[in-house]
């Protein structure tokens, strides 16, 4: 049964809703994912222009799913553009996260959004659902339609090079 509701006695009350629970998860992991909040934007809008054009039949439970994969997608997309790796990634002021109070804590969270933004993008994917959206592995596996082995074996070697790149620094 489809959650998405378009019929005319409550037109957009199915997207409204969505939007209002989803849309800062969806902007949250496209912003770690890409580390421009503007290019995030964009995705979080064009995800959310998919789900009313497209009108899919979405399942009760699953609806974040469907715009996280979305979302990923899209993001996926971006980065593996040419412009994207040339004048992004090499500029001076990305910068993924807004400050916090604490100086010790500001660097420490930099440097591992720094150290996730450069993971493998099939890295980057698991860490960022898996710590950043709580979701477990064999979500993940669904979600992205991988072998849960495959996840837990992404997610390990993620948390490896993590753990090598922040002891280098």
């Amino acid at each position: 049964m489809s959650v998405y509701s378009s019929d005319s006695s409550s037109p957009g009350n199915g997207f409204s809703a969505l939007y209002d629970r989803y849309a800062t998860d969806v902007l949250r992991v496209s912003y770690y994912y890409l580390g421009n909040r503007q290019q995030a934007e964009d995705v979080t809008q064009e995800v959310f222009i998919k789900l009313l054009t497209a009108q899919p039949a979405l399942i009760e439970g699953k609806e974040k799913a469907w715009l996280l994969k979305v979302a990923l997608n899209k993001c996926r997309d971006i980065w593996k553009g040419s412009w994207y790796k040339r004048v992004v990634l090499g500029h001076p002021a990305f910068e993924l996260f807004p400050a916090p109070e604490e100086t010790d804590r500001i660097v420490e969270e930099q440097a591992l959004a720094k150290a996730v933004n450069q993971l493998p993008p099939e890295f980057k994917e698991v860490i960022l659902l898996y710590y950043y959206q709580g979701y477990s592995t064999s979500e993940i596996a669904d979600l992205l339609q991988l072998a849960e082995g495959t996840v837990s074996s992404r997610l390990s070697r993620a948390r490896s090079r993590l753990k090598a790149e922040l002891k280098e620094e």
